[in-house]
């Protein structure tokens, strides 16, 4: 893991002016790698959310240098950062966000049919897809016919069908029971064990957070301490698709 995938210099973001000034970045300098398993703490406030979108080129810094892969994301238009998006980045957030109507298999080839890809592949890749996150016979079921476990299992299905480099997952825990949260973070594993998949997550879960390999914590926006977890979680309690009934 010596290869910078991301750097971020001195990265400011300031909201309003004035008396409604608000700092919600100040000069944030971070060097993430490829491969690492990363996890961000903090506060409500404290910045972390703010670092997210950023990261997910969702918003821009005020100031200061945001590099992928030697890019200046700062630079970039918005229909270029959302090429970016496209290309590299995949998203696991809190609430799946998944669509209701639509069934797991049509959920997860979304990015891929924004992407152009044609039918065959998106089908294929699809199928894959929920197949390594343990959903493989249940692409046509819709959220309501899926427990919580599963329905975050198909969100990360959809964050990672078009191979990226990284994962960016919003409190991918924050709505289910302790042993569904221990069977996600267990996938989020798998994939930057086997696949190499950076990985960054936003957590407030201790638990949760020990499965990265290094941690973040934000406070009053800046970081305030930069640790390598010694002795992150190397297993999980195995994802089930027939018990599941968080």
């Amino acid at each position: 893991m010596s290869t910078a995938l991301i750097q971020l210099q001195a990265v400011t973001k300031v909201y309003g002016a004035g008396a409604v000034k608000l700092e919600a970045l100040k000069g944030i300098t971070l060097s993430i790698n490829a491969g690492e398993f990363l996890a961000i703490m903090g506060p409500s406030g404290s910045g972390k959310s703010t670092a997210m979108n950023i990261l997910g080129c969702l918003d821009t810094p005020s100031s200061g240098q945001y590099l992928f892969k030697g890019t200046h994301v700062e630079a970039l238009s918005r229909d270029q950062r959302a090429r970016l998006r496209r290309q590299y980045l995949g998203f696991v957030f809190q609430g799946f966000n998944l669509l209701s109507r639509t069934s797991a298999q049509e959920n997860v080839e979304l990015p891929l049919l924004y992407r152009g890809d044609n039918a065959s592949a998106r089908r294929l890749a699809a199928t894959q897809a929920l197949s390594s996150v343990g959903l493989a016979g249940w692409e046509a079921h819709t959220p309501a016919e899926l427990s919580g476990g599963q329905q975050q299992r198909v969100a990360i299905a959809r964050a990672i069908v078009t191979a990226p480099a990284l994962v960016l997952a919003d409190e991918p825990t924050g709505n289910l029971d302790t042993q569904r949260s221990h069977e996600i973070m267990g996938l989020l594993l798998a994939l930057n064990r086997d696949q190499g998949i950076t990985i960054v997550m936003v957590t407030h879960e201790p638990d949760m957070a020990a499965y990265a390999h290094r941690m973040i914590h934000f406070i009053d926006g800046g970081i305030a301490k930069d640790t390598i977890n010694p002795h992150p979680v190397t297993a999980a309690p195995k994802a089930s698709n027939t018990e599941d009934s968080s």
